[in-house]
């Protein structure tokens, strides 16, 4: 089963290629933020949103409520630890 695992962007990286930097448990990493940008919610907007980061992209904007309850629920499942070593090991170009 795939999990997102929430984290927050700290800064825009590649505003083009709409790359950010995130912070997920204190590992910081690049992704893609394409999917969560729009005419309403341009790049340079994104910065502090906490976001559903799957496979090195953010998937969807979530709040910090539900970040907090999702990275909960993630380490009681046991499924955290595993999650944030595959993002480690993730590299977006």
């Amino acid at each position: 089963m795939c999990h997102g695992i929430p984290g927050q962007i700290i800064r825009i990286d590649d505003a083009e290629s709409r790359l950010a930097t995130v912070d997920v448990s204190g590992v910081k990493r690049q992704v893609n933020i394409a999917c969560i940008v729009s005419d309403d919610h341009p790049v340079q907007s994104c910065v502090g949103d906490w976001v559903l980061i799957h496979v090195g992209f953010a998937m969807s904007r979530i709040d910090e409520q539900q970040a907090a309850e999702t990275l909960k629920i993630l380490i009681e499942l046991g499924e955290a630890q595993a999650e944030l070593e595959a993002i480690t090991t993730l590299s977006v170009h």
